[in-house]
């Protein structure tokens, strides 16, 4: 069973996820190739959230070092993760590449340490600010989420249990969760939104 297949089997996706991503401009932009699995997860499920926990994030256009993304996504957040690097470790000769893939409600950053010239060999690199601290884990995005779904780290590696060994997960794409938050409805609950219109659109 492929990693794909086993996310499906814990998460299903729903009609309308799923992100068209123009990889060719995309890459260009970052000057690296990204993971296969993670482009199948795009396509599976794209930019959206699990549970109301865990954010994950489709790339945007790279827009340089140093040049302030337009939205808290992936290369702002990908900068935020290199910072942390740098406070964890002040004594380092240099700041590795790191490419954030997915931010959650405990404020930990996601991310593949970017070093290796081939994006399949990426490690998954989790910046825990409850213990503000680096932890790697040998494998992909995808098979790090089976992983945290199966409880099989030798403890869990986000700042909160809610997805640890969990048997079904619900995923949202974000365009999903916005249509339901504009028509008044709590996204994850299916209640109506005690919130709703308090925000603007």
């Amino acid at each position: 069973m492929s990693w794909l297949e086993e996310v499906r089997r814990i998460m299903r996706s729903h009609p309308g996820a799923g992100d068209t991503v123009d990889w060719v401009t995309i890459e260009a932009s970052w000057g690296t190739r990204f993971p296969s699995d993670y482009k199948e997860f795009m396509a599976e499920y794209g930019e959206g959230a699990i549970d109301d926990y865990l954010a994950l994030m489709a790339p945007e256009t790279h827009v340089g070092p140093g040049v302030e993304s337009c939205y808290m996504g992936m290369q702002q957040e990908s900068e935020n993760a290199m910072g942390m690097w740098q406070t964890a470790k002040p004594g380092a000769a240099e700041i590795p590449r790191l490419i954030a893939w997915g931010v959650d409600s405990s404020a930990d950053i996601l991310c593949w340490l970017a070093t290796d010239t081939d994006p399949d060999k990426w490690p998954v690199a989790v910046w825990g600010r409850g213990e503000a601290r680096w932890t790697m884990y040998t494998c992909g995005m995808m098979e790090f989420l089976c992983r945290l779904f199966r409880t099989e780290f030798d403890e869990c590696p986000l700042g909160d249990v809610s997805l640890w060994g969990v048997g079904s997960a619900r995923f949202l794409h974000k365009k999903e969760e916005q249509r339901l938050r504009k028509a008044g409805i709590s996204p994850w609950t299916g209640e109506p939104d005690p919130f709703a219109g308090m925000f603007g659109d």
